[in-house]
């Protein structure tokens, strides 16, 4: 098993910065490929990034390319998105999820565990 606790979230005005984390613990050491994604109100959840188990491949969905990374300590167990250039249509609960593969995915069902998510407000 694999817990996720997200942070970072929060309140911020168009054009600023955000950056969360999200702390694994469990077994962790199994080799996951990490994603974030998000979930507007009123619509599905929908993905944005993620990044390899060895962090040496990243993947992003169009709207957030330029804007968002994604990057990983092992040695911590945390990943993190870092998020520039905010809008306000990125307004949304944020989710970590882990999957037991190594390699990305942008398909929320290929993964395995999930955080409890972190709300990140962008205002106009």
């Amino acid at each position: 098993q694999v817990q996720l606790v997200e942070s970072g979230g929060g309140l911020v005005q168009a054009g600023g910065s955000l950056r969360l984390l999200c702390a694994a613990s469990g077994r962790t050491s199994s080799g996951f490929a990490m994603g974030w994604f998000r979930q507007a109100p009123g619509k599905e959840r929908e993905f944005v990034a993620a990044i390899s188990w060895r962090g040496s491949m990243t993947y992003y969905a169009d709207p957030v390319k330029g804007r968002f990374t994604i990057s990983r300590d092992n040695a911590k167990n945390t990943v993190y998105l870092q998020m520039n250039s905010l809008k306000p249509e990125d307004t949304a609960v944020f989710y970590c999820a882990a999957r037991s593969n190594a390699y990305t995915s942008g398909r929320a069902a290929e993964y395995d565990y999930w955080g409890q998510g972190t709300q990140v407000t962008v205002s106009s």
